[in-house]
């Protein structure tokens, strides 16, 4: 336990100083865990909404709005951060979502993944075997990077990294539900003053 609140507080003293960036992480925790809920009902539909909604929205507050340059707050750089970072760094999430954009073109142009599977019949199988194979995805980027960890740093450090991620929806909803109020008060970046004081 002590060691999953070590890497959630890096996560976030790190890498969530943007209010956008808080506010695109709620938007994705909330249809995160929705795409929870629908696992059980229709995967594939849960895959959908997880990697074109919340994927999409977390991944755009980190690519595109959270500040790059020297961390003042924890006085450490851009490059430091992404060199000791436990789970999916910048260069590692290009990866992620390169073949998340792949996936869809490799379904329409062999349909049966050179015979794997049923190749589909209609557009809605299409859409179907789509959310599947980023469900299949989701689970195997998972798996890789506790791999690498357990390499890297010791299996524990994966499993906590593992639990974080899976959690991580419902942490980001109690850790950023003021985000928006923030914004709209006119705050683009998180004073930290908590990180501070640590």
């Amino acid at each position: 336990m002590n060691a999953l609140k070590v890497q959630r507080w890096d996560d976030h003293r790190y890498y969530h100083h943007s209010r956008i960036n808080q506010t695109l992480h709620l938007i994705s925790a909330v249809s995160f865990v929705i795409a929870y809920g629908l696992l059980f009902i229709e995967p594939a539909w849960s895959a959908l909404l997880a990697w074109c909604v919340s994927m999409v929205a977390r991944q755009a507050g980190h690519f595109f709005f959270e500040p790059r340059g020297y961390d003042h707050v924890n006085q450490a750089s851009d490059e430091y951060k992404e060199e000791i970072k436990v789970g999916y760094n910048i260069r590692r999430k290009i990866v992620l979502m390169s073949v998340w954009v792949a996936l869809p073109l490799a379904l329409w142009l062999t349909p049966s993944l050179g015979g794997l599977i049923e190749p589909a019949g209609t557009f809605g199988e299409y859409v179907h075997d789509v959310g599947i194979s980023w469900l299949a995805l989701g689970v195997a980027g998972l798996i890789v990077r506790v791999l690498q960890l357990w390499v890297q740093d010791g299996l524990m450090t994966g499993m906590v990294w593992a639990t974080k991620i899976i959690t991580d929806p419902f942490h980001d909803i109690w850790l950023y539900h003021k985000a928006p109020l923030h914004l709209l008060r006119g705050e683009l970046i998180d004073p930290m003053m908590h990180a501070q004081r640590h």
